[in-house]
């Protein structure tokens, strides 16, 4: 537990997370950082990742422990590591060390639990095990906040936390700032490393050392492809051509939990031939569109449609789509091309807060819709100072939408097929930055990384 030291500094910030959260609800709310999970066998675990609301309000990535929320108070339950736990992993502090390092109010073995649970709220654990276990302590099933009545406690308390954590306080923003700087890093390495990798896993292995070796984790499991039209593929074993180009959504997170999220697309040779130029340049102009537009009382949803409106009339002037762009955002055909989301709220998760469905992302009397250009986003809500957001555009050739029978008849007139053949050396380009709403506008946090076409090319050919 070596992060115990630096936890005296933050001690202060949890305190005033639960004094605020003791002003959002007057009951007591218990929550679990939840267990390890094992590989294959019991004894063969990943790595640990606590609750990110147990993170949040406790500040620390402590197993098999649960902290007890009360009028601004917190108290600890966890147990005494056992004795042989010094043999296999070194010495490891007390249960007394832990709460005053982490300002608690008081600490107690985990069975002493059972006597606080009166009436208290909690939030579902990720982990079976802890859910076992949180159905047994409580007498009742926990169940996702988001089918809940809004009078169910569980419920109040996941809108509750919902409202501190959609706003980073200075600490929290600190952390942001490390990840962001650790993720830009590793995105230099990337494409520092491609002039002499031979597959996608080598480019992978140096941007996931680079984050290794600030003593940071990825925040989820690296996207490094030339395989750019798989959204999420986490497979590494491609070989690079040179008229490739990789797709790489990396991004780092801080010993104490804090996630960055960033995309860049560049070409193995270090040159984007004519075709992925345009498109490179269309998704280029999108972002930077979105990201000025971004600023307090701004709606997200306006974002994603400006980025829509873009790519579509830039998609029109490449001849690959027919018709005035307005008219094609309506009909969702920059779907085809742009079938996602342009971003997510960030922090302590990637997706922030989404373990509690859309409460967090959708604001208060708002569901998702069932249009194809707007179903799969993740953000609908004013913009507020101490946000922070992803803004991530960009155009794939995805097989599954593109040769769907009932897609091809429906946008077969709008497209010109014979046009979009000539672009098959683009299989996808994405361009991603973490953007902090100010007070007067924004702030990008992965600036220092660049998305002009020209940088970078010449990044990748040092």
């Amino acid at each position: 537990m070596q992060i115990l030291p630096s936890l005296s500094t933050l001690a202060p910030t949890l305190r005033q997370r639960r004094e605020k959260l003791a002003q959002r609800v007057d009951f007591p709310a218990i929550l679990w950082s939840g267990q390890p999970s094992p590989r294959n066998f019991p004894k063969n675990l990943y790595p640990f990742r606590a609750s990110s609301h147990f993170i949040y309000f406790a500040g620390i990535q402590l197993p098999d422990a649960a902290i007890a929320l009360d009028r601004g108070q917190l108290h600890l339950f966890a147990d005494e590591a056992p004795p042989s736990n010094t043999l296999w992993h070194g010495e490891t502090p007390s249960r007394s060390e832990i709460a005053a390092a982490i300002g608690a109010d008081a600490h107690y073995p985990k069975t002493e639990l059972r006597s606080r649970l009166a009436e208290a709220a909690t939030l579902p654990a990720s982990d079976r095990l802890t859910q076992l276990e949180q159905a047994d302590f409580l007498g009742r099933s926990v169940v996702p906040v988001a089918d809940l009545p809004p009078e169910h406690r569980d419920r109040q308390l996941a809108e509750a936390i919902v409202s501190l954590r959609l706003i980073h306080d200075l600490s929290a923003i600190a952390d942001l700032r490390q990840a962001a700087a650790c993720t830009v890093e590793a995105h230099y390495a990337g494409m520092h490393a491609t002039a002499h990798a031979t597959t996608e896993a080598k480019v992978r292995a140096a941007m996931e050392g680079a984050i290794l070796a600030r003593n940071f984790t990825c925040a989820y499991n690296s996207i490094v492809t030339v395989r750019g039209e798989i959204l999420h593929n986490e497979s590494y074993a491609n070989p690079l051509n040179s008229d490739d180009l990789i797709l790489a959504d990396v991004g780092a997170e801080t010993p104490t939990g804090w996630a960055a999220d960033v995309t860049r697309t560049w070409p193995v040779s270090g040159r984007f031939s004519a075709t992925q130029r345009d498109l490179y340049e269309l998704v280029r102009l999108a972002h930077d569109a979105c990201i000025a537009k971004i600023a307090p009382g701004v709606e997200y949803r306006e974002v994603h449609l400006l980025a829509a409106e873009i790519i579509a009339e830039g998609l029109v002037n490449l001849g690959i789509l027919r018709g005035k762009p307005e008219d094609l955002v309506a009909m969702d055909a920059h779907a085809l091309f742009f079938p996602h989301g342009v971003g997510h709220l960030l922090g302590l998760d990637v997706h922030d807060l989404e373990d509690l469905g859309d409460l967090a992302g959708y604001a208060t009397g708002r569901v998702r819709s069932d249009r194809f250009g707007l179903g799969y986003l993740r953000l609908d809500r004013p913009l507020q100072p101490g946000m922070l957001v992803t803004v991530e555009p960009g155009f794939y050739q995805v097989p599954a939408i593109l040769n769907d029978p009932e897609r091809r008849s429906r946008y077969g007139e709008v497209v010109n097929w014979d046009r979009l053949s000539r672009f098959q050396d683009v299989r996808g380009i994405r361009i991603e930055d973490d953007v902090l709403i100010t007070e007067n506008g924004s702030e990008i946090l992965t600036d220092a990384l660049p998305v002009e076409a020209a940088a970078i090319e010449q990044i990748v050919r040092q």
